[in-house]
C-alpha cells in the first residue's frame, strides 16, 4: 500500500502527523518494510505488512 492508501485505511489525515506517530515506529519496530528498501524517499514508494506486523495483529484479533 502507499502512504496515502494507509492513511485513508486508518481515517487518519495529517501527513506528518501519520508518519511521525504510525509509519516511522512501524517501520523501526519491523511491522512493516519498505517494497524500495534502497529508496526510501522514492515516490514509487510501497509499503507492505512483516512476518512480525501479521503476528501482531493476528495477537491483537485483527485481519
Amino acid at each position: 500500500m502507499t502512504r496515502q492508501e494507509l492513511q485513508e485505511k486508518l481515517e487518519l489525515k495529517g501527513r506528518a502527523n501519520f508518519e511521525e506517530r504510525y509509519l516511522r515506529p512501524a517501520i523501526e519496530h519491523g511491522l512493516i518494510e519498505y517494497t524500495i528498501p534502497d529508496k526510501p524517499n522514492s515516490r514509487l514508494q510501497k509499503y507492505r505488512l512483516t512476518k512480525k506486523g501479521a503476528g501482531y495483529l493476528k495477537k491483537q484479533g485483527k485481519k
